[in-house]
């Protein structure tokens, strides 16, 4: 897995910004996609970048836990790379229940057909929600072994 490469995905798609800020679900969101669940986020208060990004380094490893356990549980363990890392970015967006749900991407992915399981991603809710995240991530997972 490349992290690098993972976290420069994650930022490109969820953007950073140092203050609170709605995102397109109109749930309260800061530094680079952080859903404000907990208590002392302020609305107008500018956060320094190194405690947000401590707080980014968190919820990537928080996604990774996640994405590992749905893996094992699909018997997706071998996927390539890149797979994995579109996984990961997945719960980091969606959580590792909504994750879940994506039940014929798993199917494909546990018999390693990436284009079919590129397929099953544009077939969901996400895909109309963030249409263009959805469509770059099914365009990479679709190109694995092409």
């Amino acid at each position: 897995m490349n992290m690098e490469r993972l976290l420069q995905s994650v930022k490109d798609h969820e953007g950073y910004r140092n203050k609170v800020y709605l995102d397109t679900l109109g749930k309260r969101t800061v530094g680079v996609g952080h859903l404000c669940v907990e208590d002392f986020w302020e609305d107008d208060k500018e956060y320094e970048e190194k405690f947000l990004m401590t707080i980014l380094e968190h919820d990537l490893q928080t996604a990774i836990k996640g994405a590992e356990d749905l893996m094992q549980e699909h018997g997706c363990s071998d996927i390539d790379d890149l797979a994995k890392e579109l996984i990961i970015e997945m719960v980091f967006q969606l959580g590792k229940t909504g994750v879940s749900k994506f039940r014929n991407m798993w199917k494909h992915l546990s018999t390693l057909e990436y284009s079919l399981a590129a397929s099953e991603m544009l077939d969901s809710r996400w895909a109309k929600q963030t249409p263009n995240r959805a469509q770059n991530m099914s365009n990479k997972m679709s190109s694995i072994g092409a």
